[in-house]
């Protein structure tokens, strides 16, 4: 993602109804979670300021999530069933931005890679960082 020009002031309200900061208890770990988990439910009606927040909660959790509870990556095709579940999503709906119901379904099924063209596409639809398909 390049650098978005946020409103400091409309950040630092965001940032004080979050409260971000380094996690270092199962607790803290749940409580961010769940204002990543607010934050993401408001899709495109998030603002800029939000998304700023929502990046820096993301890398706050995966810090802890290393730390504490390793786990091996999610595959491209597990993090868009996973988006798409969380959406109530179904394959049909992917087909005006990948423009074939079969690739689609070879994606979702882990037998095709997403290519870095949807990979784009679908970090745009999704508003997320295009690293999550690649």
């Amino acid at each position: 993602m390049g650098t978005l020009v946020i409103d400091e002031r409309k950040y630092a309200r965001v940032l004080a109804k979050v409260l971000p900061r380094v996690i270092g208890s199962h607790r803290e770990h749940e409580r961010m979670l769940a204002e990543t988990e607010r934050l993401m439910d408001r899709g495109e009606r998030r603002s800029r300021e939000e998304d700023t927040a929502l990046d820096l909660m993301v890398r706050l959790i995966q810090d802890y999530e290393r730390e504490h509870h390793p786990l091996a990556d999610p595959s491209p095709s597990e993090m868009l069933a996973y988006l798409m579940e969380k959406r109530g999503l179904r394959q049909v709906d992917l087909v005006p931005i990948i423009k074939s119901r079969g690739y689609v379904s070879d994606i979702i099924n882990g037998k095709r890679a997403i290519s870095k063209a949807h990979a784009r596409q679908l970090a745009e639809f999704f508003k997320v960082s295009t690293d999550v398909f690649i």
